[in-house]
């Protein structure tokens, strides 16, 4: 894909379906009991292969991708089967790392694996609190990564549960949050999760709109086994993370103004719009209301002259995937801008640190790595070059962007990792084309 640099964009769009509530759901509904449909929901590789470990577990799902709507018939909470075949997640780490919660607590043994990706990322993460639990989960490979081995023991001769834990998170992750939660539902008593930071909070949500118990206590969040769940109706909102490219865009191109319908500002998951108006861009929302327990708004973006901030602490967990796009605004900024606290950012598709710094840098920007971040001195000129994204969807993303605004050709190696979370996203930008 080659990109080159434009005037402007406006007009308007409406981002996809939100891809954590999208996973969330399909995995809801299967374990309730009863009719779930799904409007808006997210048509990308990693939703797909959500529903299609779900189908092979004996749950039907119509996925009418015309209409855009996702019908789940669920077995209720002990409704899943065995699955003939392997499990495979492809690229998704949120669908292996929840269902690994979900798998723990069944009557059968199964393995789930995932692309080459997959298989590199750490999964130690999940094991060791599941584990803590009484689960029989291994790394099939002895070497903390997929596939993983799970063993419904604790389920099967006598009839025993998981057990409910408290467990102190050394990160804030919401995939290590819900997967403990959803392994919760099959334990004999509470379970509850510790988080140093609140990570985004769409299980929690979910979990109460279909009947499950949930309880928040500042960083904590309690889950009470055995729910009885019934099948919901529901909208899933855009997703912020893919609309944080068309905020970043219209920011930095000169005349530009977008507005971007009905998209979700969960404020676990908004950080991106604070850090903008505190760079101070101009962004407005209107039409502010709900989808079930999710908090949706239309949003306007106007280009606009931004300073440099120091971006740490509390706020990573609720821009986490964000970070790459932030990197190439922060090229733009009035100053230095340093990102902290982000070791995140190391295991995520591929090291998005590395990458971020490796190819700024070779577009010209002042950047540099830390251990935790980066460090970025922005007013320098990018200039186009070729990018190698490593098939990650958001690295692809975010340079197409910095293309934009870059002088020269940009040529992204691997743009068709888009697929993953945002099929649309490079029509969404002709759309937008003045």
């Amino acid at each position: 894909m080659i990109i080159r640099k434009i005037d402007c964009l406006k007009g308007e769009i409406k981002v996809p379906g939100d891809k954590s509530i999208s996973h969330r759901a399909i995995m809801l509904g299967s374990l309730a009991k009863g009719k779930t449909i799904i409007s808006n929901f997210l048509q990308a590789d990693d939703c797909l292969a959500t529903i299609k470990c779900f189908k092979q577990m004996g749950i039907t799902i119509n996925n009418d991708k015309v209409n855009n709507i996702v019908t789940v018939l669920g077995n209720g909470l002990h409704g899943l089967n065995k699955p003939s075949d392997l499990l495979n997640v492809g690229n998704s780490g949120t669908t292996i790392r929840l269902m690994s919660g979900i798998l723990s607590g069944q009557k059968f043994t199964s393995m789930i694996t995932g692309d080459d990706s997959i298989q590199s990322r750490p999964m130690n993460r999940v094991i060791k609190p599941l584990l803590q639990m009484n689960a029989d989960i291994k790394s099939k490979n002895n070497n903390g990564c997929a596939p993983l081995l799970i063993n419904g023991a604790p389920n099967t001769m006598d009839n025993r549960s998981l057990e409910g834990i408290k467990y102190i998170s050394p990160v804030a992750s919401a995939q290590i949050k819900s997967c403990v939660l959803f392994a919760g539902l099959y334990a004999n008593k509470a379970t509850s999760v510790l988080e140093p930071e609140i990570s985004r909070n769409h299980t929690e949500l979910m979990l109460q709109s279909f009947g499950g118990k949930v309880y928040s206590d500042s960083n904590t969040v309690t889950v009470e086994p055995n729910p009885k769940l019934i099948g919901q109706e529901l909208e899933v909102p855009g997703d912020i993370s893919s609309a944080a490219y068309f905020i970043a865009a219209a920011i930095l191109l000169p005349n530009s103004e977008i507005t971007i319908k009905s998209l979700g500002i969960n404020p676990t998951r908004d950080g991106i719009i604070e850090v903008c108006r505190n760079m101070g861009a101009d962004i407005g929302l209107d039409n502010i209301r709900y989808y079930g327990s999710e908090m949706v708004a239309d949003i306007t973006i106007k280009h606009s002259s931004i300073k440099a901030i120091e971006i740490s602490g509390e706020i990573i967990p609720r821009l986490i995937d964000e970070i790459p796009i932030i990197a190439v605004l922060a090229c733009f900024a009035e100053g230095q801008t340093v990102i902290k606290d982000a070791e995140e950012l190391k295991v995520k598709e591929s090291n998005r640190i590395d990458e971020m710094v490796n190819n700024l840098s070779k577009m010209g920007a002042d950047i540099v790595s830390t251990d935790d971040g980066m460090i970025i001195n922005g007013g320098l000129a990018l200039k186009g070059t070729n990018i190698n994204s490593k098939f990650d969807h958001r690295i692809a993303m975010s340079f197409t962007i910095a293309g934009l605004m870059a002088d020269g050709d940009t040529i992204i190696e691997g743009y068709e990792s888009v697929n993953i979370s945002y099929p649309e996203f490079y029509n969404d930008i002709l759309k937008l084309r003045n």
